[in-house]
């Protein structure tokens, strides 16, 4: 570190009815969050939660522009990043509030990291998960001894629901991101990551309610007030850039990401963001599934959604992050494996690696065979193949074959496409959804 910190307190919002009054916590809660709180956090973090490894990533960095350097969170013993800010807040509980017990709402990794970390405080936990929620993040939840109950369809409305376990039942609440004690508890990534590598230009973090990059931005300013910190969001749920740019895009839609699917950003930490974050960024789910992808392949490390969101932005603004030291947080691995699978097969597909071809066929016995021979002669894998018969923009005796092969690249499917025409057959290509490979 670069001696003690420059930074004042920061305050917290005005608490009123405002556009994310729907999400912050009804806690009394202490009115700043300082670099000092999330060094006494790095304390214990220290002690007690992995201190997990910032390393170069040469692949990433060749295909992004980039120096790459990722902060692989999801080696963390319940998958993500989670551990830190449950932990702090956790061990500032006074004894006869743990024996109240917690409550938290949260779409995977929260829950599991406050079932986690109760259980080992021996603490009773209730986690209420959006009914969507992977089952991955259900069953490691409950696993952990927590008692989880579904209700809403997104995180705003779960959040009403653990409401009712407070006012009714006494417990105690364990907000996933409005909580200073939570922030605290996530700044120990930017200690960690600076202590390894001081000369990284910026910081790139996912964004759902804000978190973790408000307690990053803190310390990360603190140690470095040169470096940029720069938020990701997913373009379904822009609920920061809503909160701070005074929009109303709607924050709604089926994201691969839902770990950063936040409705609406905490009162306490849109304050934070304003004041530290250098830019707020929104990608597209086609990127992420690529970031997810890149990560899977080229890292051989699994990432969710929400944790790949940092690589997405370096992907979909190569130009904005050319040649910088960039420290990507790999907030979380607890992706459903089903869903990991499936992308992997579309980023195929785009790469065109995986191509249905249609062809128009005379009915007669060996046609398949010799298209098959052609195929194999061209190097191309089959994959699936549906012959029909019964379709009236055929010929009586006609037949439609579809047929999906695996190639080396998009030029090598361009040649098999040329090669079917110049045997004389009337060939287009079509999506592997409408009735070609199905990965899951």
């Amino acid at each position: 570190m670069n001696g003690p910190s420059r930074l004042a307190a920061v305050p917290l919002a005005p608490q009123g009815d405002g556009d994310n009054a729907g999400c912050a916590s009804s806690n009394k809660m202490n009115s700043t969050v300082t670099h000092a709180d999330i060094l006494a956090a790095h304390k214990l973090v220290a002690a007690n939660v992995l201190r997990t490894p910032l390393l170069p990533s040469p692949r990433l960095s060749a295909l992004t522009g980039a120096q790459i350097y990722v902060k692989y969170e999801n080696l963390q013993a319940t998958g993500s990043f989670k551990e830190r800010g449950a932990l702090i807040k956790l061990s500032s509980l006074s004894d006869a509030e743990k024996k109240r017990g917690v409550v938290a709402m949260s779409a995977g990794n929260h829950a599991q990291a406050v079932a986690y970390l109760a259980s080992k405080l021996g603490i009773a936990s209730t986690i209420v998960m959006p009914v969507a929620t992977p089952y991955v993040k259900i069953a490691a939840t409950e696993a952990y001894g927590a008692r989880v109950v579904l209700h809403g369809e997104n995180l705003s409305e779960a959040e009403a629901r653990a409401m009712e376990f407070v006012e009714r039942d006494g417990l105690v609440l364990v907000h996933p991101f409005d909580d200073p004690k939570v922030i605290a508890g996530q700044g120990t990534i930017s200690i960690e990551m600076l202590e390894d590598q001081p000369d990284l230009d910026v910081l790139v973090v996912p964004v759902g309610g804000g978190g973790m990059i408000s307690g990053m931005a803190i310390a990360a300013k603190a140690m470095n007030s040169g470096i940029e910190v720069v938020g990701v969001q997913t373009a379904l749920y822009p609920s920061m850039i809503n909160a701070l740019k005074r929009k109303n895009t709607p924050c709604a839609g089926n994201t691969i990401a839902e770990g950063i699917a936040a409705k609406h950003a905490g009162k306490l930490t849109r304050e934070i963001v304003q004041k530290y974050v250098s830019d707020l960024l929104t990608v597209e789910e086609a990127t992420i599934e690529r970031a997810v992808n890149a990560f899977l392949t080229l890292q051989k490390t699994m990432a969710e959604g929400a944790g790949a969101a940092g690589l997405a932005a370096v992907l979909a603004e190569p130009a904005r992050f050319k040649g910088k030291r960039v420290g990507l947080v790999l907030s979380g691995g607890n992706i459903d494996p089903r869903v990991a699978a499936s992308i992997m097969v579309r980023e195929l597909e785009r790469e065109e690696r995986i191509v249905s071809f249609r062809i128009a066929i005379q009915d007669q016995p060996g046609t398949l065979g010799i298209i098959a021979s052609l195929l194999g002669g061209l190097g191309a894998n089959i994959l699936e193949v549906e012959h029909r018969r019964t379709f009236l923009d055929m010929p009586a005796k006609g037949a439609r074959l579809d047929v999906t092969v695996e190639t080396r690249d998009r030029n090598h499917a361009d040649k098999i496409e040329q090669a079917l025409k110049a045997e004389g057959y009337a060939v287009h290509r079509i999506e592997s959804g409408a009735g070609g490979f199905q990965p899951v």
